[in-house]
């Protein structure tokens, strides 16, 4: 009798060991799921590539003149929730062009909008209001980039420009982190030698049309977000 209660119970010590070591491993399981999960949620709140300066008005041109000699590339590509824009860049404004390239491949243009659209005119981007765009900007860095007036590019139909810093900004210092493309069909030549074109597009104007078709607001704000999922340099 005594056997058969000592065998019972080794039974049921063993069932009882078996059994938490099976809620154990799925706890385990489970953990090692939210821990995934986390660091996936981590890894989507890397906003940006870590840069190596941050940069401000004294160092940015030494900054833009080295990274355009190992950098010098001469396209990119903007996928949208439209369609997908192919602009040339021109070496004839290297600070511009190189700011651009910079900022695309740290990914500060991926998922920003296309905030600004006047009909008939232009649109604009590199900027929204989620918290996202202003935290990317302060691991970047706060700089302004001269208008480059000497370089006789005109604003034609097309061209991607740098608009000016609105904040105590007297001689229109570009705003590094927005640009505009024109989509006038005249161009808008009134804007020579106030802003900087820094590239063109080649191929895509149907995109920006259909971008400066969309509705707006009274502060020239789309209605329906217009994305840009993502900048690629070729």
């Amino acid at each position: 009798m005594r056997k058969f209660i000592f065998f019972v119970f080794v039974i049921l010590t063993a069932a009882s060991i078996c059994c938490e070591s099976k809620k154990n491993e799925k706890k385990k399981r489970i953990k090692v799921g939210v821990e995934k999960n986390i660091i996936k949620k981590r890894e989507n709140k890397i906003l940006i590539e870590k840069p190596d300066i941050i940069l401000n008005d004294k160092n940015v041109i030494s900054f833009f003149y080295e990274f355009n000699k190992q950098n010098n590339y001469n396209k990119v590509k903007i996928s949208t929730s439209f369609g997908e824009i192919i602009i040339r860049l021109f070496d004839e404004t290297p600070y511009h062009k190189s700011n651009f390239i910079y900022l695309s491949k740290l990914g500060y243009f991926n998922n920003t909008y296309f905030h600004r659209v006047v009909p008939g005119f232009i649109i604009q981007g590199g900027n929204s209001d989620n918290k996202e765009t202003s935290t990317k900007r302060r691991m970047i860095g706060k700089y302004l980039l001269p208008v480059d007036a000497k370089s006789n590019l005109k604003h034609e139909r097309g061209i991607v420009s740098m608009p000016s810093s609105d904040i105590d900004n007297p001689y229109k210092l570009a705003s590094p982190y927005e640009f505009f493309i024109v989509q006038s069909k005249g161009g808008a030549y009134h804007l020579d030698g106030k802003y900087t074109p820094f590239g063109k597009v080649i191929k895509g104007m149907d995109i920006v049309d259909k971008i400066n078709s969309q509705a707006i607001d009274k502060r020239e704000s789309p209605v329906n977000n217009i994305k840009m999922n993502v900048i690629v340099v070729k």
